[in-house]
């Protein structure tokens, strides 16, 4: 499994009130993805800002977009996905591989 960092921006002109609507569903489908190790952090910007953050597990990043897009808000994001690393210890060099 690789870890993803998937940015996830509401688009433009979404009505938050058909947003806030779907949160229990939400709420509910981000606990199973948790459960079956889908889903880390889960990390909410400020509501002007519209953004949240998603730590995905999967093989791909298309498996991570999968992942994602079976969220309810989904319908609603702009993706960005990130394949992400762990930092590397000072004084060490980076694995080439």
């Amino acid at each position: 499994m690789d870890s993803f960092m998937v940015v996830c921006t509401f688009a433009p002109g979404t009505d938050m009130g058909e947003v806030m609507a779907v949160v229990a569903e939400e709420q509910a489908k981000v606990a199973e993805l948790k459960e079956l190790g889908s889903i880390g952090a889960l990390y909410l910007s400020t509501r002007e800002r519209g953004t949240v953050f998603l730590e995905i597990f999967a093989d791909s990043s298309d498996g991570a977009r999968e992942a994602v897009v079976s969220l309810p808000m989904s319908k609603w994001w702009d993706l960005d996905i990130f394949p992400i690393n762990a930092p590397v210890a000072r004084g060490l060099a980076a694995d080439p591989s």
